[in-house]
């Protein structure tokens, strides 16, 4: 079990007052905390490995370097791949998922082609896939979902056929918090002889994570969610694939050699991670991955499964809420979106935050799900290492007072 009252003490930020009442921080689905370890690298690097890396040679440069290859390593042990090299930095999920859709789609995806994904995307892993059928001239297909808030199996097998050259599915909903069975969906991607990203971002940093076992080709995450800095992402490609493609961007570090008439690449991953890229943010990813190994991410998870079931059985006994996805905390992750009768989820965010509340409202970057649960937005619950039993004793108190307002 987790010590979350020890663990509290690692997050400076948690140590304060909001609105006079203690900080219950519940929006992780959108960005987690920091530990001191991830700001004392950040700090660690500017006051003693400043210095632009790979080109050069004096002893800064070296340091720096060594640091920000080490964290490739470090997220290549992290979620079970082989070999770091398979490893792109970019800026968040959503520049990895673009860097696919240019890179792979632009050379891969023709006129007549199909792309399959489901309603139950993020904007993230929607938009790109439409901006690549309109300059490609393929089509976008969308799975549908079940009533309980599970991708609906039977509609994604239908989808995928002969012309699918790629299928591209969130790991972990961000509104449902729904887990979906990746690696059967990777097999009928395959079957059809098409490709299959997996939207990870919700779920590397909460449960146990092996690319081999997830059977994708294209895995895309992001630093912040999982108690990292924000403006660093990773794309993670099996083995030969960022071979085939072409470069993202165009610039420093990434070319191998310039001439007048042509440029040719460096050695993947480098051909991806043009200009000086974000050398302190990703030194701070690797000791947030640090940080939660020492946790052990079977406990991490056996934590949020508990607290889930906790907060989801509490809120339920609220007459007139409700909670979205399944029903199940073993099918989901800590993430409970719910509505209040006569709410509107912005009223119930705002009273939240009177309470030292720190909840999420809207439609989550999540408009076509939204449309399926027919509402216009919800409020939204997430929960990490840092979040306990007591953090949910506050909420109720907010919704509470938020239906004695709007009664």
């Amino acid at each position: 079990m987790l010590d979350i009252e020890r663990l509290r003490e690692d997050f400076p930020i948690l140590h304060q007052r909001v609105n006079g009442h203690r900080l219950v921080y519940l929006d992780s689905a959108a960005t987690t905390q920091k530990p001191r370890g991830v700001i004392d690298a950040l700090v660690n690097y500017y006051e003693t490995s400043n210095a632009n890396i790979h080109r050069g040679i004096h002893t800064l440069a070296q340091r720096a370097t060594e640091q920000y290859e080490g964290t490739r390593a470090k997220v290549a042990r992290f979620i079970g791949a082989s070999n770091p090299e398979d490893v792109v930095f970019t800026r968040n999920t959503t520049e990895s998922i673009n860097l696919v859709a240019h890179s792979w789609g632009d050379r891969f995806i023709g006129e007549g082609d199909e792309i399959v994904i489901s309603q139950m995307e993020h904007h993230s892993n929607i938009v790109p896939w439409q901006l690549l059928a309109a300059r490609a001239g393929a089509a976008v297909r969308f799975a549908s979902l079940t009533p309980d808030g599970h991708l609906d199996v039977d509609s994604l097998r239908a989808l995928i056929g002969p012309r699918t050259k790629l299928v591209s599915l969130m790991h972990m909903s961000n509104v449902l918090g729904t887990i979906n069975p990746v690696a059967e969906f990777a097999e009928m991607a395959h079957r059809a002889g098409a490709l299959f990203l997996l939207d990870a971002a919700q779920s590397v940093p909460h449960l146990p994570f092996d690319v081999r076992a997830t059977g994708a080709d294209f895995v895309a995450f992001s630093a912040h969610k999982m108690l990292g800095p924000t403006g660093v992402g990773v794309l993670w490609a099996r083995e030969g694939l960022l071979e085939e493609m072409d470069p993202f961007m165009g610039g420093g570090d990434m070319i191998a050699t310039v001439r007048e008439e042509a440029s040719t690449w460096a050695e993947v991953p480098h051909k991806f991670e043009a200009g000086t890229p974000n050398i302190a943010d990703v030194i701070a990813l690797g000791a947030a991955i640090e940080y939660l190994e020492a946790l052990g991410m079977d406990e991490v998870r056996r934590h949020e499964v508990a607290l889930t079931a906790y907060a989801m059985d509490t809120l339920e006994r609220i007459p007139g809420l409700a909670i979205h996805g399944p029903r199940d905390p073993e099918e989901r992750g800590g993430v409970v979106s719910f509505e209040v009768p006569g709410v509107h989820p912005h009223d119930m965010a705002t009273i939240a935050d009177g309470h030292g509340v720190a909840i999420r409202a809207g439609h989550h970057c999540a408009q076509l799900l939204m449309r399926q649960l027919r509402v216009p937005a919800t409020s939204r619950a997430s929960f990490s290492v840092y979040n306990g039993e007591d953090d949910i004793a506050p909420l109720v108190e907010a919704i509470e007072h938020a239906r004695k307002v709007f009664a």
